[in-house]
């Protein structure tokens, strides 16, 4: 369980070139750009365009990046970082009957590895675990059951004798999460050139990666969540016009 409610400090990373590219194709639908409009974007974000060439040769070269008629575009790996990303900002979600989702490892014999990727895969898919190898949260959420884990672990649906809203509580440190999210509401409106609202937002996004996004009956008061999507949205949508012009919406 995850007791912790030290809210963590705002992760916002220094800007690359690389960091830049990959910000604003994970952004733009469909995420694939010439080089043209990629030297005009990063431009101000104080990268030239023999840097930003580098960049791209290296991506390429590290399957980061595919390239075709002087067009890039994200690679398939980096095509389901950015699905991970759209869902994190639109998450899809029904109405909850009370029932919670639980999947239970039943593969062994697995290296450090094996069960580190397994707990990625679950935390993905924002389970949180209740003891080693029983992972759980409200069946409140619209999305696919990699079939990878098929043989790996095993789904029920129960309603767990304990509050709901105590069980939530100590799943998911949700007091730090708010918190921390409050900062970077405050982060995001106060930013005001390109690369501060950029790194801003991309710290936007990772912080929503890790929102259980579970339903409101079971939520602190005023959890900043909605907010904080709302103003990624409307914000990465101004950046990208003054960037590209428009391009990518």
């Amino acid at each position: 369980m995850n007791a912790s409610q030290e809210p963590a400090p705002l992760d916002l990373r220094p800007l690359s070139a690389r960091s830049v590219v990959l910000s604003l194709l994970l952004g733009t639908h469909p995420p694939e750009l010439p080089v043209k409009d990629l030297v005009r974007a990063v431009e101000p974000f104080g990268v030239g365009g023999s840097t930003l060439r580098a960049a791209l040769s290296r991506m390429v070269a590290a399957g980061d990046l595919r390239r075709a008629d002087g067009v890039h575009g994200l690679s398939d790996r980096l095509l389901e970082r950015q699905r991970r990303q759209d869902a994190a900002v639109h998450p899809l979600t029904r109405s909850w009957d009370g029932t919670w989702e639980t999947a239970v490892v039943t593969a062994t014999g697995r290296g450090p590895a094996e069960r580190a990727e397994l707990r990625a895969r679950l935390t993905a898919l924002r389970l949180a675990e209740l003891r080693e190898g029983v992972w759980l949260r409200p069946a409140n959420l619209r999305r696919p059951w990699p079939g990878a884990l098929d043989g790996v672990v095993r789904r029920f649906t129960a309603r767990p004798e304990e509050g709901a809203r105590g069980l939530a509580a100590g799943l998911w440190p949700l007091d730090a999460w708010a918190a921390t999210g409050r900062a970077l509401l405050a982060h995001v409106a106060e930013a005001d050139r390109p690369a501060d609202r950029f790194t801003a937002l991309a710290a936007v996004v990772r912080h929503l990666l890790d929102d259980p996004v579970l339903p409101a009956a079971l939520l602190p008061a005023h959890w900043p969540g909605a907010e904080l999507r709302a103003a990624y949205t409307r914000r990465q949508r101004e950046l990208t016009e003054e960037v590209l012009g428009g391009t990518g919406r």
